[in-house]
């Protein structure tokens, strides 16, 4: 099937050209964008079974609640000390201005004595707004809040800060924005200069730009087709991911062909005959390396966090077309340039002497033993740190603080809880629909208060109530302040813990409770990652083990493949936790990081491991002996692993430059877990294990060793 593939498309190259023009100019005319199936609603995010989603319906129904942003005024005195009664009032103006401005989203701004802190240090005036805090008109509103507030405290004592979500991701906005860009021009610098190094060539260095583009501008319609067909949720996190991931394999495909077309061009093959034979082989590879991408991204489809769950089928449909791609229109493309796509450079009419993976390869094949006890003791050294891995959800505290909604949060502290700003909130339920007794919420309420971790419960109203009614008073609200920051690991141990507990057994007899906020629906989203993860890599792990043997038609080779990805997994997370929580001093890494490696390390590490083992099959195949194999697979496709390898780290590593820890610590783990896939796992690890397995890698099939090469050749001196 591929050497008819290979054929076709090589001896047609404008056919299949002018198809895939047409292809991009039809999707890109009439297929919908991912702006316009893109949801932004986390909380939509999570199923109805959890507590915080079921306190959010409560909430909007009794209440009228909804997901929309909050924003906080911060106002304390430039030299400190206490809030005098003419500061109280010059904040209640403020109040009275920022209403009266009638700003778009902005229902409002109030305050009060109950919003002073107990020592008078710093007085909050909370603005209502209407609508996401990722929304841009939100944005804007928020800023023009600052715009206000600025004149408005103009000649006095006090100074503000605006935070609160949407505070929070506007001043964060640029900073990400900024980040993205750098990944984007790093990932074109890099793909250029280092196939400028490997091919000396321009049109080779420019191959991935011109063809991934093309794909990109195909893959996301396709993507948003599939969403409005199959009704599927898309995150807006799914244009940055997608951006590195055709870049990541596309690449990678790229030089797995244009690495085996110069091998064959220098075993004296006739250009057409030459890539015929290149795109037989390594279609097979893609093809399978595609699949085991797709089935890992398409197992996210198990996930129930939602976040997890939308990345799964965009990812996997981009993936297909890249593949398609990588098979049909790069060597349609190359067909056309022939052996030009190397120009100027000559370096492809012979092979060079001495040169770094002819000599690793000559290596390994002589000491098999010492390489793979190497290699491996340095991903089990490494895999041993993520015993002590802490998962930290505080997202925020990663995030720049010179920015004025994080100076307004440390301003906060100095009069208020941390967690003031985003209280735990308990809805009390009548069962039979009587009226609840206040008399009793409060009683309830100081319970709540007593828990250990508790900071305050917070007044409902101005008669000092603790409890706020719904019309029916079948329905309350009590606002409970946690002692620690809304997202730290602490606060969400204490509300999955001991608050939860105490909320549901102290409750009045014939009601029930429920525990909505930020820190409750984040602890429901602790509780669904802990689950997803347990559950999509076992499921993901055996469907690329089954695509593994299929390929290879082997059992044992699959078992020894999976072991080194699930061993480069933990290495990649070990990596990080020594590098940010020994060396660093950070709390823990961001609960994400697992997914990301998962998506990076496991799915588009695959690749390397797939080119690589096929390539030792290819040799096994040929009659050479298991080490023989090793070493003539390690010299000719370590090139092309390393050069994929390199290109997507450095990709990643880029997102070190952004300055901020949360994108500092994704971009050092993907970037150490690429380094760790492509050269200690698929370039030594599995060539080395393979060389001492020897023949019983192939496992049931029998590959027999031609007589004139015994497997214990004499090999070549190394010097």
């Amino acid at each position: 099937m591929f050497t008819k593939l290979g054929r076709f498309v090589v001896h047609n190259p404008w056919k299949v050209i002018a198809a895939w023009v047409i292809a991009a100019v039809a999707v890109v005319a009439f297929a919908p964008t991912l702006a316009d199936v893109t949801n932004k609603d986390q909380a939509a995010f999570l199923p109805d079974k959890y507590e915080s989603v079921q306190a959010q319906k409560l909430a909007a129904d009794a209440f009228g609640q909804t997901n929309d942003a909050t924003a906080s005024i911060v106002i304390k005195r430039g030299g400190g000390g206490q809030l005098t009664a003419a500061d109280q009032a010059k904040v209640t103006e403020l109040a009275n201005k920022i209403t009266a401005a009638k700003i778009d989203r902005v229902t409002g701004a109030i305050t009060g004595p109950q919003a002073v802190s107990p020592n008078k240090q710093v007085q909050i005036v909370s603005v209502g707004l209407k609508g996401l805090p990722e929304d841009q008109a939100v944005l804007d509103a928020v800023q023009k809040v600052r715009d206000v507030a600025g004149p408005a405290l103009t000649g006095s004592d006090l100074e503000y800060g605006v935070t609160g979500d949407a505070a929070l991701f506007l001043d964060n906005q640029d900073a990400f924005e900024d980040a993205f860009v750098v990944v984007g021009i790093a990932t074109i610098v890099l793909i250029i200069g280092l196939l400028l190094v490997i091919y000396r060539s321009p049109v080779a260095a420019l191959l991935p730009i011109l063809t991934v583009g093309l794909v990109s501008a195909i893959a996301p319609g396709l993507i948003a087709l599939a969403a409005k067909t199959f009704d599927l949720q898309v995150t807006q996190d799914l244009q940055t991911i997608l951006t590195v991931v055709l870049y990541g394999v596309g690449t990678d495909y790229i030089l797995f062909l244009l690495f085996r077309y110069r091998e064959r061009l220098r075993a004296g093959e006739p250009s057409k005959q030459a890539l015929v034979n290149a795109t037989t082989r390594v279609a097979e590879v893609i093809v399978s390396a595609a699949g085991a991408i797709i089935v890992a991204f398409s197992a996210l489809l198990l996930a129930v966090f939602g976040g997890f769950k939308s990345l799964g089928p965009g990812l996997a449909i981009a993936v297909a077309v890249m593949a398609f791609a990588a098979i049909t229109l790069i060597p349609a493309v190359v067909s056309l340039l022939g052996p030009k796509v190397f120009w100027p450079s000559k370096s492809w009419q012979k092979s060079p002497k001495g040169a770094m993976f002819k000599r690793f390869g000559r290596f390994t094949a002589r000491r098999p033993a010492i390489v793979a006890t190497v290699s491996g003791g340095l991903m089990v050294a490494l895999a041993l740190g993520a015993l002590g891995m802490k998962v930290d959800y505080d997202a925020f505290s990663q995030l720049p603080d010179g920015t004025e909604s994080a100076r307004a949060i440390k301003d906060l502290q100095a009069g208020f809880p941390a967690g003031a700003l985003n209280p735990t909130t308990v809805y009390v339920r009548s069962i039979d629909g009587t009226a609840l007794d206040p008399a009793e919420l409060t009683t309830y309420a100081g319970k709540l208060a007593k828990v250990d971790g508790v900071g305050a419960v917070l007044p409902a109203g101005a008669d000092g109530s603790m409890a706020l009614l719904n019309p029916g008073k079948t329905v309350a609200q009590i606002n409970v302040v946690l002692s620690g920051a809304p997202y730290a690991t602490s606060s969400l141990d204490l509300v999955d813990g001991k608050l939860r507990e105490v909320a549901h057994a102290e409750a009045p007899e014939g009601t029930t409770t429920l525990l909505g906020g930020v820190t409750a629906s984040y602890t429901d989203i602790r509780d669904a990652n802990s689950r997803d993860l347990s559950v999509i890599f076992p499921v993901a792990g055996g469907l690329i083990a089954i695509i593994l043997a299929l390929l290879l038609r082997s059992l044992l080779a699959p078992l020894v493949l999976m072991i080194a990805v699930v061993l480069s997994f933990f290495s990649s997370i070990g990596a990080t936790v020594l590098v940010f929580q020994g060396a660093a001093g950070h709390a823990g890494v961001t609960f994400s990081l697992p997914i990301m490696l998962y998506l990076f390390v496991v799915a588009i590490g695959t690749d390397y491991n797939i080119l690589m083992i096929a390539r030792l099959r290819e040799e096994a195949e040929s009659g050479t002996s298991p080490r023989e194999s090793a070493d003539l697979a390690i010299e000719h496709g370590g090139p092309s692993v390393a050069a994929a390898g390199l290109i997507l780290a450095g990709t990643f590593s880029s997102l070190m430059l952004a300055g901020m820890a949360l994108l500092t610590e994704m971009g050092f783990s993907v970037a150490a877990g690429i380094v760790i896939s492509a050269f200690l796992m698929s370039i030594f690890l599995v060539p080395s294990v393979t060389a001492l397995l020897g023949h019983r890698a192939w496992w049931p099939r029998r590959i027999k060793p031609r007589a004139q090469a015994p497997e214990e050749r004499q090999l070549e001196p190394i010097g």
